[in-house]
């Protein structure tokens, strides 16, 4: 088991390689606490570091959220988000410089362990995603902080409807700093952990950053995804769609029919609050909002659906979004009992 986290150092580099390639890296308890506890002690010890993933087909897919479902809300699921929870914020707050090679799938858990770093470099093969509202989730580890801070309302698309970005739209929409092509990708490695002094690290990165001139894969939507997605409720996003009718926006309205109307409505709230607040208090929030989603939410059905049994026919509770009330959106947000705060 031990081996799904390689945690490994070179004289004054510290790197972490998540290594559970048939579950596209995704993490569990025990790889958090691993990640957790080398970056504690490399983060005094070592000049800069690096994380990748095994293969080349993903950086990280997220967490193992079947696992955690199938627990239900026991302490070690509870553990499993507050530890991970805990790890983003330690990345979002790194005194050494700290690299993300994100190459291949990064979603979820997987965009926590890398957006919150100062250097993210993704390559022709990355594909990110936040789609979480597709299991009756909403878009976690510090999704809150990061969604809403994007260019105009790019935030509030992804985090609703789960868009994928794929290669130099990474770059571009600002969640990667970097762009490398994946056969270039080992000279970086090598060049980085060579370099007598990390003070070096931009200047390395700015030499294999070489993304192309293309546009940005949603420039011709940002007027109506910015117009559609200011509206002051999800409904009224919906209604903006619905008005715009254009098949950009038929084509989203599909997408978010088929999402957990809770969730949406949980993260809508969610990424306005955020918005105005730092990344270990977005955090401590989603925390709370976490652990009453493992106590009475779509999140064990959305996983069922679309994880374990793959019919894609979740039953959402309620079914519509006019049917999810104020009250329960404002219950997911509700402090715990003090002992059980994450206080970041």
């Amino acid at each position: 088991m031990s081996t799904e986290v390689l945690a490994t150092e070179s004289s004054d580099k510290g790197m972490i390689i998540l290594n559970r390639p048939k579950a596209l890296n995704a993490i569990n308890l025990e790889m958090v606490r691993k990640i957790y506890k080398h970056l504690k002690k490399c983060e005094k010890t070592k000049s800069l570091m690096i994380i990748k993933g095994t293969g080349d087909k993903s950086f990280c897919a997220g967490g193992d959220v079947r696992a955690v479902v199938e627990a239900g809300p026991t302490e070690e699921s509870k553990n499993f988000f507050r530890e991970e929870y805990a790890t983003n914020a330690l990345i979002g707050n790194y005194k050494i410089p700290y690299i993300a090679l994100i190459d291949g799938i990064t979603m979820g858990g997987g965009v926590g362990l890398s957006v919150h770093g100062k250097y993210r470099v993704a390559t022709e093969r990355t594909l990110f995603a936040m789609p979480e509202t597709a299991i009756g989730l909403f878009p976690d580890v510090g999704g809150s902080y990061f969604l809403p801070r994007l260019e105009g309302k790019i935030g509030l698309y992804l985090g609703l409807t789960g868009f994928r970005l794929k290669g130099e739209d990474v770059l571009k929409a600002g969640i990667a700093t970097h762009f490398c092509e994946s056969s270039k990708l080992s000279d970086l490695e090598s060049a980085l952990l060579n370099c007598p002094d990390a003070d070096e690290v931009p200047e390395i990165l700015s030499k294999f950053n070489s993304p192309s001139a293309k546009p940005f894969v949603l420039t011709p939507q940002m007027e109506q995804i910015n117009n559609c997605f200011s509206g002051e409720s999800v409904e009224e996003i919906v209604e903006n769609l619905k008005k715009d009718g254009s098949e950009w926006a038929t084509k989203t309205l599909q997408t978010m029919s088929k999402m957990s109307p809770t969730s949406l409505k949980v993260t809508f709230r969610q990424l306005e609050l955020g918005s105005k607040l730092s990344l270990p208090q977005c955090l401590n929030m989603e925390y709370r909002m976490v652990v009453r989603h493992l106590e009475n939410s779509d999140f064990k059905e959305g996983v069922r659906a679309l994880l374990i049994d793959k019919d894609q026919k979740p039953n959402w509770n309620p079914t519509t979004l006019e049917a999810v009330t104020e009250e329960r959106v404002q219950s997911f947000f509700a402090k715990l009992p003090d002992t059980e705060e994450l206080k970041l």
